[in-house]
């Protein structure tokens, strides 16, 4: 038998993916921006979980209709947006102590300068995610589905063999990952747009930039390169799935394939993750 009181571990809930559009319309120019948000509150909600007291929940319809309504009074960043969510929550509810809230954010360009007509870009997936515990307020902002390529400039040689080892060293190869990037602000007050785009437009920059001998030091330099710029940053982590293109051998056809004709496979893939941070942090 087991001994030993059962107790009420650390528990959230709340509201997922509200897809949500803003169009501003104040001038004939229209602006549109399109999030994914979703509210998880954090408190005491023991009475719920062991009898079935619902008397503290907060609806996560409720949840989902502040959303809507806040919206009403515009976006300005995701960021900022969470955080005007979350505090909302914990200074109207005295028993939410905190929560997490988090945004996708979907970028849109308008159609030759078109004044109400746009496209979706799909470059990338902005985030956002804000945790709320009492006063702290911890930002982390991000992006992911960032598929970039150089069909040069990368190698991948001096690796240990063994008698399960097929791979052949390469001195040229292309280079292909899809980035998923978050990094943690060390203050909520920062212009989180402008510190987005010149985060975001760094590492693509660094990606292109550095001749790779391994997908690890490309991340790593790319996480470096964002800390060494901006001190707003207190540490960054990339997730960065290898994204293989394999020659096609064209002898059985007669041809020759000078670094031309590649395969793109999807799986399986190499998985290379690793988080850049301040010695001091």
């Amino acid at each position: 038998m087991a001994v030993g009181d059962i107790v009420l571990g650390p528990n959230q809930y709340g509201k997922a993916e509200c897809r949500l559009v803003k169009v501003t319309r104040d001038t004939a120019r229209h602006a549109i921006e399109d999030l994914n948000v979703t509210s998880q509150l954090r408190g005491d909600f023991e009475a719920c979980h062991t009898e079935g007291d619902n008397s503290q929940v907060v609806a996560t319809d409720t949840q989902k209709n502040t959303v809507y309504a806040f919206a009403r009074d515009g976006i300005g960043s995701p960021e900022e947006f969470l955080l005007r969510l979350g505090r909302h929550f914990t200074d109207e509810f005295a028993w939410v102590t905190g929560g997490r809230w988090a945004a996708e954010q979907y970028g849109w360009e308008r159609i030759q300068d078109g004044d109400h007509s746009f496209v979706r870009s799909g470059r990338e997936t902005r985030t956002a995610v804000v945790e709320l515990d009492g006063d702290q307020a911890t930002v982390t902002a991000g992006l992911e589905d960032c598929t970039v390529l150089k069909s040069t400039g990368s190698e991948f040689h001096g690796f240990p063999r063994d008698r399960y080892t097929t791979l052949q060293e390469t001195t040229d190869r292309i280079l292909a990952t899809s980035v998923t990037a978050s990094w943690r602000y060390g203050s909520a007050d920062v212009d989180f747009n402008a510190l987005y785009e010149g985060i975001r437009d760094l590492l693509l920059a660094t990606f292109a930039g550095v001749h790779s001998l391994a997908l690890q030091q490309t991340i790593f330099e790319m996480g470096k390169a964002v800390l060494e710029r901006y001190d707003e940053v207190a540490e960054i982590s990339l997730s960065c799935p290898n994204k293989h293109h394999f020659l096609v051998d064209l002898e059985p056809f007669g041809l020759d394939n000078p670094g031309e004709v590649f395969f793109a496979a999807d799986r399986p893939y190499g998985l290379i993750e690793a988080t850049v941070q301040r010695a001091e942090a």
